[in-house]
């Protein structure tokens, strides 16, 4: 893969920074701030850069914004823990100065799914659509899994584990290629170098490794369920037929509905694909992303 030169966008990226919450927020921005805007929210170890493939093949005029969420990519944070309503609560700040006035179109990635959903949840009025792609919450734990999780939390927060090193870019495309074999080596390369930085010893991918702690709070479906049952605003539930995301959440879709108690929601599975969507069918998930907000304008 060193002969490969990295992917060239057809649309061209450009960076922001905006203090959110006592963090200096990175914002991958797109398009011309006049246009409709779309909000993207991407996944646990990505960054916002990597919807670079979904924005060139949209058929459309639209601003886009992705931030990279704290701890993640270009938003350099260190913390000895990491919760999820910060992740809401910067959302929230965001939306402000992007939106203030005007409900938001969402699109969210798996970690960033969940986050859309949640926020939809809590502040219904502040989103006009969602699509979630592979967001669909985790299997329920059981209250008795506490003292062990808490446990299990003390003692890794001790020493903080790291993320696996790489010895050079192409080593980490290559990593990358083949834990999604449809992307080219092109867009791996692209992946590769928003993930991560270059140094006299290798490389350093952009992420706190305090991300890899455990969460020390269980999983409770039941709440997330409660906030999906709030949102108002229709929604598009995309995944990958070969994603794991099913058996994680602990879903069984039946005849492609994937039943989550979000109260308008529509489900668009894409075929020959997995957890990746936006690195392994970028075409297929703009496509499917525009044709459900043209229909809720």
């Amino acid at each position: 893969m060193s002969d490969i030169s990295t992917y060239t966008p057809r649309v061209p990226a450009r960076g922001n920074v905006h203090r959110v919450r006592n963090v200096d927020y990175y914002i991958n921005e797109w398009g011309d701030p006049k246009d409709p805007l779309i909000v993207f929210l991407h996944g646990w170890g990505d960054s916002g850069a990597t919807f670079q493939f979904v924005v060139d093949a949209l058929a459309r005029q639209w601003h886009v914004v992705a931030p990279d969420w704290r701890g993640f990519g270009r938003t350099f944070h260190r913390a000895r823990a990491y919760w999820f309503p910060d992740y809401l609560a910067d959302l929230d700040d965001l939306l402000e100065k992007y939106s203030p006035s005007t409900p938001v179109r969402l699109v969210g990635h798996s970690m960033g799914g969940n986050i859309g959903g949640l926020y939809a949840g809590a502040m219904p009025e502040r989103v006009h659509a969602f699509v979630n792609v592979e967001g669909f919450g985790l299997a329920d734990t059981d209250p008795e899994e506490a003292p062990a999780r808490y446990r299990e939390w003390l003692q890794r927060a001790r020493e903080v584990p790291g993320f696996k090193r790489f010895r050079s870019m192409e080593a980490l495309a290559r990593h990358i290629a083949g834990r999604s074999p449809r992307m080219s080596d092109a867009q791996a390369r692209f992946v590769a170098e928003a993930w991560a930085i270059e140094g006299p010893d290798g490389l350093t991918l952009r992420a706190d490794p305090a991300h890899k702690l455990p969460n020390a709070v269980l999983y409770r479906r039941a709440e997330a369920e409660a906030c999906w049952r709030k949102v108002t605003a229709p929604v598009l539930l995309v995944a990958g037929a070969e994603s794991p995301v099913f058996e994680a959440a602990g879903l069984s879709p039946a005849g492609g509905d994937l039943q989550l108690p979000f109260p308008d929601s529509h489900t668009r599975i894409i075929g020959e694909c997995g957890h990746m969507v936006h690195f392994e069918a970028p075409g297929l998930l703009a496509e499917a992303i525009e044709d459900f907000l043209l229909a809720n304008p």
